[in-house]
């Protein structure tokens, strides 16, 4: 696929004595590719979707879209310029227009037939085209939603950027409204860049998923990468319950207390390590002489968390199915099963 954004070592610090918002961050996104930026707050992430909409100009780096340079040393094109649609957190739709003059505000080069057509198209692909004369306060927060969607699509921008777009919507609507957002993206193979702080999110809708941290990317890759295989520790503790077990590499593989696992990576034998595991790696079973404690036990409808306390003091976390109760203070045998060995040498830990 072709190259549709690239940032190229983007810096920005908004005050000399702060610390950079962004720094040395590189990123290229392909045509028709949906990639979010999931991050904590103040991580730098919608700073970077602020330097690719055009709102804030690069102290270093560049940013090009579709081969054409936007910002950089001496140029600064203006966000109108740029051929990118944006969807804000607050929707920021027009209260005095309909949703028809809303999603036709970017249009008013094409002639009045035109306009009509592609309003009447693109509010059929959200699925709206019944409420084009309706005012944004007598829509759905959901609707809403879909109307600034249509709005930052009706140009045909090049690229889609979209700043915590489901934030303002309760859990059972963000979830249907992901879909609905991805549906629409995917069908008009509209390039986007997204903004979240919440790594379901950016699972569900992302084709790559970067990690921020401090200004800079600590991974970018598929979900699952991301996941199973972090590159650094901070990606490991921010996506996903991680617990860390202290290991020592052998010739067998990494010894923990609650068993050898894999050494993937070849590490050398010698080596003190911590490994990562998540609450489905961990099992475990009541016994007499177990050296695990159930210390916390967390009910969450279709599956319980049981906090272990190991003989070390170390902590690992268990998802178990509902239907299986264990009570606190119960002494336990765990036990990992790891299908992706993640290790961290002691010596990297931050």
């Amino acid at each position: 696929m072709a190259e549709l954004l690239a940032l190229h070592q983007i810096g920005k610090r908004f005050a000399a004595d702060a610390p950079p918002a962004v720094e040395d961050l590189s990123l290229t996104v392909a045509e028709g590719e949906i990639v979010a930026l999931l991050g904590p707050s103040g991580c730098g992430k919608t700073t970077t979707l602020r330097l690719i909409a055009g709102f804030e100009a690069p102290d270093a780096g560049t940013v090009t879209i579709r081969g054409a340079l936007m910002a950089g040393p001496g140029r600064m094109v203006a966000p109108e310029e740029r051929g990118v649609g944006i969807v804000f957190q607050d929707y920021a739709l027009f209260p005095h227009l309909t949703v028809g003059d809303n999603v036709a505000f970017g249009l008013q080069r094409l002639p009045r037939s035109s306009r009509r057509e592609r309003v009447a198209r693109i509010l059929d692909t959200v699925g709206l085209a019944e409420l084009a004369r309706r005012y944004p306060h007598e829509l759905s927060g959901g609707q809403q939603q879909r109307v600034a969607v249509a709005r930052a699509l009706a140009p045909s921008p090049a690229l889609m950027l979209l700043d915590e777009p489901f934030s303002n919507l309760d859990a059972d609507l963000r979830a249907q409204m992901r879909d609905e957002v991805e549906r629409v993206l995917r069908a008009t193979r509209t390039t986007a860049v997204f903004v979240t702080h919440d790594q379901e999110e950016a699972f569900t809708l992302a084709d790559r998923v970067g990690v921020l941290n401090r200004g800079r990317i600590e991974q970018i890759a598929s979900p699952e990468d991301i996941y199973h295989r972090p590159a650094t520790r901070f990606v490991a503790e921010f996506v996903g319950a991680a617990d860390f077990l202290s290991g020592e590499v052998t010739r067998r593989g990494i010894v923990t207390e609650i068993g050898v696992l894999a050494n993937v990576d070849r590490l050398e034998p010698g080596a003190r390590v911590h490994v990562m595991v998540r609450p489905d790696d961990i099992t475990f079973v009541p016994h007499p002489d177990g050296g695990g404690i159930i210390t916390r036990r967390y009910f969450r409808g279709s599956e319980t968390l049981y906090c272990i306390r190991l003989p070390s003091g170390d902590r690992v976390h268990s998802s178990q199915p509902s239907s299986a109760s264990f009570s606190t203070g119960m002494r336990v045998r765990a036990e990992a099963h790891v299908h992706h060995t993640v290790a961290f040498p002691l010596a990297h830990d931050g």
